[in-house]
């Protein structure tokens, strides 16, 4: 497998940000959904997604950079030896670095490089069979802001093609990291298979956005729902409910529904709802409401700049 650092196209000392950003340009340029039934595609998303797994874990790109593990992440074969010191080793002498018994061939190396364990050696002893755990991959899925809010089941496509379906928990939040077990590559000689790493995007919403555990949102009402006070339905990220307007309400007044927010996934207590109200005047006033907004204001003047401190 080539060097992940190439196939992210990195430099060795690239910056954690540098790499996380190399990774989502090319996992979404390349993701198999947008490019249904290329498989040269398929097998570079492939690529990428387990380089990613190696560069974007900390503690493996440091084993990587060291040699301790390949490209894979699989442990690298001969760790204790030095190669140099096995070819300096004179002619007919035993290799002492890499002293596996007298009765341990070449193909017995070979055999547990390569995992052919059910093979006996030269002592009629049965090989060892090679156990390495498979590599993590890491992916990230898109939701919508409602998903995220009270949950979801989204369906991944995997890097071999395989589809899964992922339990989204509610009040997920942006760049939140979903582990699922054993979702990885798969493992040698029967070891586990490694976990796949889900980061959580969250679309934007029309006109929900989110401050902590609290959903905000901007409600227009009517002039006489401002004036004279109403009971309106509002939305929340948990559906409609209803909501009663204060008379005298103006643009800027803030309602509170206590418990219509976003659930804390450590405390499972739920967020509150604010929502700031906007008046909104008709499209077209027709000349009645102007007439009586004139005669009204001849004898009812007030300067809202003034009380505002701008004039």
């Amino acid at each position: 497998m080539r060097n992940p650092y190439e196939i992210l196209g990195v430099a060795r000392d690239a910056s954690d940000g540098d790499i996380k950003r190399a990774y989502r340009k090319l996992a979404k340029e390349l993701h198999p959904d947008l490019n249904p039934g290329n498989t040269a595609v398929e097998q570079r998303f492939k690529e990428v997604a387990q380089a990613y797994g190696i560069l974007g874990d900390t503690d493996k790109r440091k084993r990587f950079d060291r040699g301790e593990i390949d490209a894979s992440g699989q442990e690298t074969p001969f760790r204790g030896g030095s190669y140099r010191r096995y070819a300096e080793t004179g002619q007919g002498a035993k290799y002492s670095p890499f002293d596996f018994g007298e009765d341990y061939g070449v193909e017995d190396i070979f055999a547990d490089l390569f995992g052919g364990g059910a093979r006996k050696g030269r002592g009629g002893q049965k090989g060892r069979t090679v156990r390495r755990r498979g590599a993590d991959v890491s992916y990230t899925v898109t939701v919508g802001f409602l998903e995220a809010a009270v949950g979801a089941k989204k369906r991944l496509r995997l890097a071999d093609g395989k589809t899964l379906e992922v339990a989204l928990p509610a009040g997920a939040e942006e760049g939140q990291t979903l582990r699922l077990k054993g979702q990885g590559m798969a493992g040698l000689g029967g070891a586990p298979a490694g976990d796949a790493y889900i980061e959580v995007h969250i679309e934007a919403h029309r006109f929900f956005t989110r401050k902590d555990n609290n959903v905000h949102l901007e409600l227009p009402v009517t002039l006489q729902e401002a004036i004279m006070g109403a009971g309106i339905e509002a939305p929340t990220v948990h559906g409609p409910v209803s909501v009663k307007i204060p008379s005298g309400s103006n643009t800027g007044t803030t309602l509170r529904l206590k418990g219509k927010g976003v659930v804390d996934r450590k405390t499972g207590q739920k967020g509150d709802q604010y929502m700031k109200l906007k008046v909104v005047l008709p499209d077209q006033p027709d000349e009645e409401l102007a007439g009586f907004v004139r005669r009204w204001s001849e004898s009812h003047a007030y300067d809202p700049r003034r009380k505002a401190g701008m004039t």
